[in-house]
């Protein structure tokens, strides 16, 4: 409650020395931020106010959960829903918290749920493929040392998902394997949103699991997609038999089901000597480097919760952030 109130004060502080009778896109909001800290289970929620060269904290009193800045000072500029201003990333930084500091944000386990909103402003799809999460995927193709446990991402074809939202959900922390045992060359559980994520605009973006089925949601709304095998690339048994009642895992929303890879040091420092992932902002390591899909474009506001949030919350928040009023502001 703390952070909260300092987040009040400083929106009450700001109001007064901008001495204006009506609210813009540039200028924070209270209530903005009141609508998405009264939504229950949530453990972070950063509102990117913070100039450059100083960490961004979480504003509810869970956690301070400061991100640490990656590659130098991260721009600040002067539009947001909820402080008011938004980081930008250039696709060579990135914010970070190192595991053995992410705390309520370490979610894991068999039983373990989990949801992230965020409202971005995405540039350059074929760079920008990361919002967030604990996600370490190791050196390429058929390396089993990733420490991966849920992301939300963008822009993975592989398996189906161009240029869309794909989140994803990890029980294994490497590759995926199938109920034999054999292996995938890459960790293929994510759904898939049918529309592709709104790029050089502010738009909101966000997923949640309930310990069952993963679902994307673009702009508040959770568009429904059957799997199409041949099309989604996913003719694989493992798509096909592997989903409720021997049927098929479906796209959006994606049944996983298997709970979230948990990193245990005694067990997992042999096969996987990088250790936990960290939580990250704009990047993650894939393919041996932290930078190859880094992300390029604005980030206004991140939550996540430690429970499968419905689609009317998951609508709550996105009519929080007020994206239609930022996009006539530009």
């Amino acid at each position: 409650m703390i952070r909260l109130l300092a987040l009040t004060l400083l929106v009450a502080v700001t109001f007064c020395c901008l001495g204006r009778q009506s609210v813009d896109a540039s200028e924070p909001s209270e209530k903005a931020v009141q609508e998405v800290a009264k939504i229950p289970n949530l453990v972070a929620f950063w509102v990117f106010g913070q100039e450059p060269g100083q960490p961004r904290t979480s504003v509810i009193e869970q956690g301070a959960y400061p991100l640490q800045e990656v590659g130098g000072p991260i721009e600040r500029l002067e539009q947001g829903p909820y402080s008011g201003y938004s980081a930008r990333l250039n696709g060579k930084q990135y914010f970070k918290i190192p595991y053995a500091e992410t705390g309520k944000l370490n979610i894991a386990g068999p039983d373990a749920q989990v949801s992230m909103f965020a409202v971005v402003r995405i540039t350059n799809l074929k760079q920008s493929r990361t919002i967030a999460g604990m996600w370490s995927e190791g050196k390429g193709a058929n390396d089993d040392t990733g420490t991966r446990q849920y992301a939300l991402l963008m822009n993975m074809p592989t398996y189906g998902g161009p240029n869309q939202l794909v989140p994803h959900i990890s029980s294994e922390g490497g590759v995926s394997r199938r109920a034999d045992g054999s292996a995938f060359p890459w960790c293929c559980d994510y759904a898939a949103s049918p529309r592709e994520v709104p790029t050089d605009k502010w738009c909101t973006l966000g997923f949640t699991y309930d310990g069952k089925y993963i679902s994307a949601y673009i702009n508040g709304v959770m568009d429904y997609r059957p799997l199409n095998p041949q099309k989604d690339k996913r003719t694989d048994p493992y798509f096909l038999t592997e989903g409720p009642l021997h049927q098929n895992r479906g796209m959006n929303p994606y049944y996983h089901g298997r709970g979230i890879f948990k990193y245990d040091a005694e067990k997992h420092a042999a096969m996987k000597p990088g250790g936990g992932s960290d939580f990250t902002v704009g990047a993650r390591y894939a393919v041996g480097s932290m930078l190859g899909e880094a992300t390029i474009g604005q980030f206004g506001g991140l939550a996540v919760f430690d429970r499968g949030l419905t689609a009317e919350e998951m609508m709550k928040l996105h009519l929080s952030a007020n994206i239609d009023q930022m996009n006539e502001s530009k």
